[in-house]
């Protein structure tokens, strides 16, 4: 039984060997086959343009080239204003692009449009700049650059909105806020990623119980996050201290958000702060507000001037009020449809191309009966608007308001 056994396994290896040898010669091919394919270019979505923009300053003997990425369509519309982000750090330049063109992607929600800015990388005469407001106090010649030389440039280059972001992890974080600090006027928004604050790291916590008190101007904006990391342990009671100069010298020109990451990877901080903070900062823009709440309790004329202020005030650009007009106006359908028809003609009478205004109108008449009237908003819908979801939408519509009318 043994003998036959091992005969029958012998056999049976010997042929095992066969099929495994053929098999490796089959995935061999296979393989070979699989890598020798041309794989074809995939346009599935826009590349981003990126360019260099060399900037000449008094500061330093050589230029200095900065990386920008522009957004997705920027040569196709000539008319549009874009948001500017700068960061000080080289190789931060691909992970903020690849980020903005996916939280942008889906019509600027929740970050918009915007045009990223980064270091050149060793620059000398840069470095020497950002050495000097860390350790010589009073020092601004980092902030004489950015105000004298790099934003004009940039403003000069690009069509921007004049809505800028500062963005920066650890130390250039710390440069964020004596920036803000220091310079409140030269950026709209501030995203600080653990930043170094131990040994009076820039001057920023000696500077912020008096600086705090003297902001002016627009409103600011104010991200800044750390973690338990062990990398960012050293920082933490910095941390714990200028969180409490913020509630102890609140200013109503300044609203900010802390956050702990805490559990996370110090490598991983720049990337949450990112993020969140893009979401802190353009959330106003995105938040449609709801119809009881006590802005839109007070009318249209109450909305309009809400997204007013914060055009002026805190953006510098229109943030239009209609999403939250016509909330207002959806309230109104069931139980009082004349007060949703008056909301929505006060919407037009301010936006005179919101085609969603029209199409709520349309739906409003059509629900009264009024169907002359129906067809006509719908029309004017159609003629509002190029946007392929929208036309298909109120095409449809528009046959069904027709053949209801026959």
């Amino acid at each position: 039984m043994a003998t036959v056994m091992n005969h029958y396994t012998a056999k049976g290896l010997n042929l095992w060997g066969r099929c495994l040898l053929s098999g490796c010669l089959l995935l061999s091919v296979v393989v070979v086959n699989a890598y020798a394919v041309n794989v074809p270019q995939i346009d599935a979505f826009p590349q981003p343009q990126t360019e260099i923009l060399s900037v000449n300053s008094s500061s330093f003997n050589t230029t200095a080239d900065f990386v920008v990425t522009l957004p997705n369509g920027y040569t196709d519309h000539p008319d549009k204003h874009y948001v500017v982000l700068l960061d000080l750090h080289p190789r931060s330049h691909l992970y903020l692009s690849g980020m903005h063109d996916w939280m942008s992607h889906n019509g600027g929600w929740p970050w918009l449009d915007t045009i990223i800015i980064t270091a050149p990388n060793g620059h000398k005469g840069l470095g020497e700049l950002k050495s000097a407001s860390i350790e010589k106090r009073g020092d601004q010649g980092l902030l004489d650059f950015f105000e004298q030389h790099l934003l004009p440039a940039i403003d000069k280059q690009y069509r921007t909105n004049g809505f800028r972001v500062f963005n920066g992890f650890t130390g250039n974080a710390g440069l964020v806020l004596h920036s803000l600090l220091n310079r409140p006027q030269l950026f709209n928004a501030y995203i600080a990623a653990s930043p170094v604050l131990s040994d009076d790291f820039a001057f920023v916590l000696n500077d912020a119980p008096k600086l705090l008190n003297t902001l002016k101007g627009k409103q600011r904006l104010l991200f800044m996050s750390t973690s338990d990391s062990d990398f960012e342990q050293r920082q933490l009671d910095s941390f714990a201290m200028l969180e409490d100069m913020l509630a102890t010298h609140a200013n109503a020109q300044l609203s900010y958000k802390i956050k702990r990451f805490d559990g996370s990877y110090y490598m991983t901080q720049p990337i949450l702060a990112t993020a969140m903070g893009i979401e802190m900062i353009f959330n106003d823009v995105h938040t449609v507000l709801a119809a009881d709440s006590a802005v839109s309790q007070q009318g249209t004329s109450a909305i309009l001037a809400y997204y007013k202020r914060l055009s002026d005030d805190v953006y510098g650009f229109d943030i239009p009020a209609i999403d939250s007009l016509l909330a207002l106006g959806a309230s109104f359908v069931n139980d009082n449809p004349a007060q949703a028809i008056a909301v929505y003609q006060d919407t037009l009478n301010a936006y005179p191309k919101a085609h969603t205004a029209y199409h709520a109108l349309a739906m409003v008449y059509a629900g009264s009966g009024e169907l002359t009237k129906a067809i006509t908003a719908e029309k004017q819908a159609l003629a509002s608007t190029d946007h392929p979801f929208y036309l298909n939408k109120y095409t449809q519509q528009l046959a069904k308001f027709q053949q209801q009318q026959q």
